[in-house]
């Protein structure tokens, strides 16, 4: 399981200190994780699997893909889930005047997108 912490922290392009503080343990605790000389409680293992939507099994046996995979709604949830317990932010403004547009704005916004997508 060592060598896959690694894996998924390089992969995350984390530190082990940034890595560590986002599960809730310290750096030289993700170092021995990594290093084979901890190993890390089943807590500890849900809270990774949690905290970067991990496949357990891919963790614990190296069997799977690496990250679960989400659809389309629950990125958006997870999305707006983040804006509404964040601070105020340009995110949040932007979807309180999202929210409040009419028909006809959203299709201006539609035709508006599309013709920004389409330049080189």
């Amino acid at each position: 399981m060592n060598e896959r912490i690694k894996e998924l922290r390089k992969a995350l392009q984390l530190n082990q200190t940034e890595f560590g503080s986002r599960i809730g343990v310290k750096q030289t605790t993700v170092a021995g994780y990594e290093n084979g000389t901890r190993v890390p409680l089943d807590a500890v293992i849900s809270s990774i699997c949690r905290e970067f939507d991990v496949n357990e099994d891919w963790l614990r046996n190296g069997e799977g893909e690496m990250l679960i995979k989400k659809t389309r709604n629950q990125e958006i949830a997870e999305f707006m889930g983040d804006i509404l317990k964040g601070e105020p932010d340009f995110r949040r403004r932007l979807i309180a005047v999202l929210a409040r547009m009419t028909p006809v704005e959203w299709e201006m916004l539609e035709r508006k997108m599309n013709e920004i997508a389409n330049e080189p």
